[in-house]
């Protein structure tokens, strides 16, 4: 069971949109995939429809309830499973502090889930900041996926995340695997292949071979319900999620 955390300290990378159709693409090669959706803003949850309003059936309530992951879990078509977020969960730093207990929370819960589904991958949608929602994520996660959007404050980001995980990392008494995937690349542009050759430089192998482009039915089948397979099975961005699929696979990442 592999466990992803679809990681970025920043919004508007294509966190969402990335475990979405990677979940899709999965689906698609007939491998089994759960979406944790770890979000306060709950946007994963709200494309698939019909996972909000009630938050004795949200992730919210395995924090509060000690309910089971395995119980949380709702079907979704052409992705696999969703456990949806809730906003209460913003009141998890609040309610449960800090504390090793806490920070250990998911990833016990995971475990605890793997017994009935060894062979499923986990992705885990994150928040766009860092507490005990996001470390609870990167504590249960073997691998970090981090989108990158095409631009230089977006870069400057994916550099403070490598601070943030050098911090955490003593923690964890390991290093984190990730993948760093450039997203909204436009080809257009020069400035897209500078972020490229830049982030190649600093980040090595790290840094996916894949990219998604910055491309109009990537940004259309959210507000759809749908992920970009059954909403533009020929586009661009899906051929680019398929293209990352292939890749992750490649590497044993997925």
């Amino acid at each position: 069971m592999a466990r992803i955390a679809v990681f970025n300290q920043k919004g508007g990378v294509g966190k969402t949109t990335t475990t979405l159709n990677l979940g899709a693409a999965l689906a698609r090669r007939q491998r089994s995939a759960l979406l944790v959706d770890l979000d306060p803003q709950a946007h994963l949850s709200s494309i698939h429809g019909k996972a909000l309003g009630n938050v004795a059936a949200s992730a919210f309530a395995f924090y509060r309830d000690n309910t089971p992951l395995a119980a949380l879990e709702i079907d979704w078509a052409g992705v696999g499973r969703l456990i949806p977020a809730h906003a209460e969960l913003i009141r998890v730093d609040s309610v449960f502090g800090k504390g090793p207990n806490i920070l250990n929370r998911l990833n016990q819960g995971l475990n605890d889930l793997a017994a009935t589904a060894p062979d499923r991958s986990i992705l885990i949608d994150c928040c766009p900041f860092l507490g005990v929602l996001s470390l609870n994520a990167v504590f249960a996660a073997e691998r970090l996926l981090i989108p990158v959007a095409s631009d230089f404050l977006s870069m400057r980001g994916a550099l403070q995340i490598e601070h943030t995980l050098s911090a955490i990392e003593p923690v964890l008494k390991r290093r984190v695997e990730r993948s760093y995937l450039l997203t909204r690349f436009d080809r257009r542009r020069n400035m897209s292949y500078e972020i490229q050759k830049r982030m190649r430089e600093r980040f090595g192998e790290e840094l996916c071979e894949t990219v998604i482009s910055e491309n109009v039915a990537v940004a259309e089948a959210p507000a759809m319900g749908r992920d970009i397979f059954s909403h533009a099975e020929s586009s661009r961005g899906a051929q680019d999620y398929a293209a990352l699929l292939d890749e992750l696979a490649s590497k044993k990442f997925v």
